[in-house]
């Protein structure tokens, strides 16, 4: 079997291909959308650093510190 993605560019031709593939019983499923979308493992991690933030649970450095760090 073989995977086929197809680029519709309207909702019209979205609803269109739903129509073709559910009157021929050929599965498909929906992997995304025009909006991008990100990795919930991404996601998650985004969060916890705003919660460690809101609770203090970070170090702030100044410009000359970092450039030091970096050296």
């Amino acid at each position: 079997m073989e995977t086929i993605i197809i680029h519709p560019k309207t909702k019209e031709e979205v609803r269109a291909l739903k129509t073709i593939f559910k009157g021929m019983n050929i599965p498909f499923e929906k992997i995304g959308t025009s909006k991008k979308t990100y990795n919930q493992e991404f996601i998650a991690k985004i969060k916890k650093g705003d919660l460690d933030k809101k609770e203090g649970r970070f170090t702030s450095y100044s410009l000359e510190q970092l450039d030091e760090i970096c050296k």
